[in-house]
């Protein structure tokens, strides 16, 4: 006997009643993101390696470890460790940079060679958002104002906001040399990872998830003492643009994000409900991103939401998910009945905007089939027999209530049926 097959390590299947849900909340998001006129882009799940070298940064945890890279006849692909890159990369492609400005989003599995923990999956899904050539703080605001609308929207109340300023890199500069100094009065005490970058990237030691470094983080200088004038004044419209709009936040000087093109703002909305991982949205801003990947300089920013912990956070703040069943299930007995069934079936989803029919299939008495309408949660069964169908008449009996069965003109049923769920 064969083994059972099982899925890859740290990648799910989801299935029919949790995928129910995803779409669910999906919808919400993608009317939403449209609603404030971003436009949706479909992307490649594979990339030239050199995309995500060159733009996340070479001494990341993510280039360093976690990408999935193969060969291909010479060429070094990767399987996309995430969207902004791509998303770029794609703009550049096709220019739609050149004297325009672009508001896009994207959604769709991510990879990344993590070890498979709660909340973290080698395969997981993402929502991106992003904007190219805004360069004020307005656009970073209405990023985060729009995430804490959904927020709002959806009775998501465990949540939080945190937002940083990394300066631009000439700020960055005289911030890397006072942490240098800093890391190496400690250096004892820092792990090997921190020391490895040490020289080269200084601010990844800042985002270490080792709990042994936090303290000797926490000691570290502050970048936003290091801000030049433009980024200090950025990050103080931005406050402004959140005051006034009433979105709470906390200033985390900290909060660095984990990737190497973030500059100026960057925020992360985070939750004590889901455990170690706490971000469920993230992003910020990456002006020379474009310039860096080979396209003109464009100021831009954007956001990341990861599907698997925003349908959990939603469900532990006590968010329900509609049923997903038919409206009515068709029932049929007797002779030319069947095929009367399956027309009338057709009609239906011709007439009646947005009903959810399903028909019996194969063979089945009058018993089984009502047991397979209970079975199937909608909402009626349509009962096509021999003698209604000589009378020009179908029965329709609810199933989820006491309410008696009543006999409708097989003409009038579209439209007793629309009255039906308009008024449900």
């Amino acid at each position: 006997m064969s083994k059972k097959p099982k899925t890859v390590r740290g990648m799910n299947d989801i299935l029919p009643d949790v995928a129910a849900r995803w779409q669910h909340l999906e919808s919400e998001v993608e009317d939403l993101i449209e609603a404030y006129g971003y436009r949706q882009v479909r992307l490649p799940l594979l990339e030239h390696t050199e995309v995500f070298r060159r733009s996340i940064g070479e001494v990341t945890d993510i280039v360093e470890k976690e990408m999935y890279t193969f060969d291909d006849d010479g060429d070094s692909l990767t399987l996309r460790p995430e969207a902004t890159a791509s998303m770029v990369r794609a703009g550049i492609t096709h220019g739609l940079f050149h004297n325009q400005k672009q508001k896009l989003w994207t959604v769709g599995p991510m990879f990344r060679r993590e070890r498979p923990q709660a909340g973290r999956y080698r395969q997981f899904h993402q929502f991106d958002v992003e904007a190219m050539g805004y360069e004020g703080p307005d656009i970073d605001a209405e990023l985060i104002i729009m995430c804490a609308r959904l927020w709002k929207r959806l009775g998501i109340d465990k949540i939080r906001l945190e937002i940083n300023s990394l300066g631009i890199a000439e700020s960055r500069a005289s911030y890397r040399d006072a942490l240098v100094e800093y890391f190496n009065g400690v250096k004892s005490r820092l792990d090997e990872d921190s020391i490895r970058r040490l020289d080269k990237n200084p601010l990844r030691i800042l985002d270490s998830k080792n709990p042994d470094m936090q303290d000797v983080v926490a000691g570290a200088p502050v970048m936003l003492d290091h801000l030049d004038e433009e980024s200090a004044e950025h990050f103080e419209g931005l406050k402004a643009l959140l005051d006034a709009a009433g979105v709470a936040y906390e200033v985390n000087p900290r909060l660095v994000r984990g990737l190497d093109y973030y500059s100026r703002t960057v925020f992360e909305w985070v939750t004590d409900a889901l455990g170690s991982q706490n971000a469920v949205c993230a992003g910020g801003r990456y002006d020379g991103l474009v310039e860096k990947l080979g396209g003109r300089a464009t100021p831009a920013i954007g956001w990341a939401m990861g599907v698997e912990r925003f349908v959990s956070l939603y469900e532990a703040c006590g968010g329900t998910f509609p049923a997903v069943a038919p409206d009515v299930y068709l029932v049929a007995v007797g002779e030319g009945t069947r095929e009367r069934a399956f027309a009338l079936a057709e009609a239906l989803r011709d007439e009646v905007a947005g009903i959810r029919v399903e028909t019996n299939l194969g063979s089945g008495s009058f018993k089984a089939q009502m047991k397979r309408a209970d079975k199937s949660g909608a909402r009626y069964a349509l009962v096509l027999g021999e003698q209604e169908l000589a009378e020009e008449r179908i029965g329709c009996k609810p199933l989820r209530s006491d309410a008696e069965q009543e006999s409708i003109a097989l003409a009038e049923l579209a439209a007793v049926l629309q009255d039906k769920l308009n008024s449900a």
